[in-house]
């Protein structure tokens, strides 16, 4: 057998899909098909008051399943709100669940999912070097995925992320088996998304897309072995195919999206972008916005964005990790100019052209945040130089993040990115 030194095997996974208006309403016989009899239905306090966690419970009542709503997910979860949802579930036997919402209700059910079915301490799964990083001791229960914003493609991801409050960071858990059992995406549940929630979902989008398209090539790692094969393998050209279809999307509809929420086809849209970029990253993976992403939202001061919870400040996700991209692609430019280029003609075939081509995809990407109202670089949210050697501290500890990026990153390297990053235009 042929001794290879770099890895030759690249791996894609994805949820299998429902896609469509109305999909919503088959629920009850996809579960039903999965062997499920009592599910519980997972979501977060604002979007039960819309009432479309409701309709998904009567749709799974009607194919005859026994259903009961936990309805306390925290916006951008944290280890606390993580644990007492799994506290709840504790209390009675599922054998399957359902997730309703954004990254936060799905990111939460994957959790308790996975600490009901083997339970340990949350500090067991998480990823190193903050928590143990083990792996699940089996297949996990069915769990179908109902996302009602086009943002974290949560959906279609084997990860789910948490704030931990002492630390005052970002982590999750991750392996393969975390991964929903089906996707039912109904872009109708999307139409009464504030403009401020589409921007900071779809600038996710964005982000995992262009990440995982420059990530480090899968062929540049070393050789894993199949049984130590890791789920963000790096850029491959199946999740590339993916991502430029998710740019192109993207490109003809995220404005649209946020300047008219009821444009049922651009909200079409900005769900099949969301869908395809997750398929993208959970797969490649993403890197350095994602993880200068984790300390912004982790050691947010006095930040309230309009449209989201006001009872404690915090930095949507979506915002979070776009703060810091058009640095960070600056950065990773040289590892291959033509890739950036092509995502920032896809993006907007029309943009002027900058005199250094290293500013082209910054450009483009400032141009975008600048038109759906995106704060303007981490001062927006209440950061200043005085900060960025907390936010570097707190973005090295993303290791599994860091390992992605198509150029080795050191603190000095990112003390740049946050510097160059406090105004981005």
């Amino acid at each position: 057998m042929t001794e290879y030194l770099n890895e030759t095997v690249f791996t894609w996974g994805a949820t299998p899909l429902k896609f469509g208006a109305g999909a919503v309403d088959e629920i009850g016989w996809d579960l039903a098909q999965m062997g499920a009899e009592r599910v519980l239905i997972v979501t977060d306090p604002g979007v039960a008051a819309t009432g479309v966690p409701q309709r998904v419970a009567d749709a799974a009542k009607a194919g005859g399943l026994t259903v009961e709503v936990y309805d306390q997910v925290h916006v951008e979860p944290t280890d606390v709100s993580i644990q007492a949802a799994v506290d709840f579930a504790k209390q009675s036997e599922w054998d399957g669940f359902i997730a309703v919402g954004g990254g936060s209700s799905i990111d939460t059910a994957k959790a308790i999912n996975l600490m009901t079915t083997y339970p340990a301490d949350l500090y067991d799964y998480v990823n190193k070097p903050i928590g143990q990083g083990k792996a699940p001791a089996g297949p996990l229960k069915p769990l179908v995925a109902v996302p009602t914003t086009a943002g974290t493609g949560s959906e279609t991801t084997p990860v789910c992320i948490m704030d931990f409050l002492d630390l005052k960071v970002k982590s999750g858990i991750s392996h393969p088996r975390l991964r929903p059992s089906m996707a039912v995406v109904d872009p109708l549940l999307t139409l009464s998304m504030p403009p401020e929630v589409t921007a900071a979902s779809g600038m996710d989008v964005l982000c995992h897309a262009l990440e995982s398209y420059t990530a480090k090539p899968f062929d540049s790692f070393p050789r894993h072995r199949a049984d130590t094969r890791v789920a963000y393998c790096g850029s491959n050209p199946i999740s590339d195919a993916w991502t430029e279809q998710a740019l192109t999307l993207l490109a003809r509809s995220f404005r649209k999206a946020v300047l008219n929420g009821g444009d049922l086809a651009a909200r079409t849209d900005m769900m099949l972008a969301a869908t395809f970029a997750g398929m993208g990253f959970g797969n490649a993976g993403v890197h350095i916005p994602h993880a200068c992403a984790y300390p912004i939202a982790g050691r947010v001061k006095e930040y309230r964005p309009k449209n989201y919870p006001q009872d404690e400040a915090m930095v949507p996700h979506g915002e979070s990790v776009s703060l810091t991209a058009p640095a960070a692609f600056r950065f990773t430019f040289p590892t291959n100019p033509e890739k950036h280029l092509r995502a920032a003609r896809i993006l907007d075939p029309h943009a002027p052209k900058q005199r250094d081509a290293v500013d082209q995809l910054p450009f483009v990407l400032s141009s975008l945040m600048r038109d759906i109202g995106t704060p303007n670089g981490i001062g927006g949210v209440g950061y200043d130089e005085g900060d960025i050697g907390d936010l570097v501290e707190g973005t090295l500890k993303q290791e599994r993040l860091l390992t992605i990026s198509p150029r080795p990153v050191r603190a000095e390297d990112l003390e740049a990115i946050f510097a160059q990053s406090i105004e981005n235009w």
